[in-house]
């Protein structure tokens, strides 16, 4: 099996409801996110899917939450915004990149601070 990844990056802020210390109030983070894909042919090109195109779809998913307060994102409306809870959201975003195709979303990763990573993925 073949796997690529591409990392993006989006500034936004989030408080976390519940939780007991100084994350309950509005805070920022610089997120990492990297998105895995994998397949087990390559094209005729030699590749399995060009960088770009993935960066460009992570891009695009990413964007929609750059700047902006994640507990106001309609699409995460009613959860608690954790890298979690936003690995599995990017995921589910993504999921359909490959399409019917042989290529597949194996995983995407979320760090808010260099010390710290969620995934949300397949384990197949």
């Amino acid at each position: 099996m073949y796997e690529l990844s591409v990392k993006g990056r989006f500034s936004a802020a989030h408080r976390l409801r519940g939780y007991p210390g100084s994350c309950a109030e509005l805070h920022g983070h610089n997120w990492e996110v990297t998105l895995y894909v994998g397949g087990e042919r390559l094209g005729e090109d030699g590749m399995l899917v060009d960088f770009r195109e993935l960066k460009r779809r992570l891009h695009t998913v990413l964007e929609t939450l750059d700047h902006r307060d994640l507990n106001a994102v309609e699409a995460l409306r009613g959860k608690n915004p954790t890298s979690e809870v936003i690995a599995r959201f990017l995921y589910e975003q993504l999921a359909p990149l490959g399409g019917d195709g042989p290529l597949r979303v194996r995983r995407v990763t979320v760090s808010e601070t260099p010390e710290t990573t969620a995934s949300y993925g397949r384990h197949d």
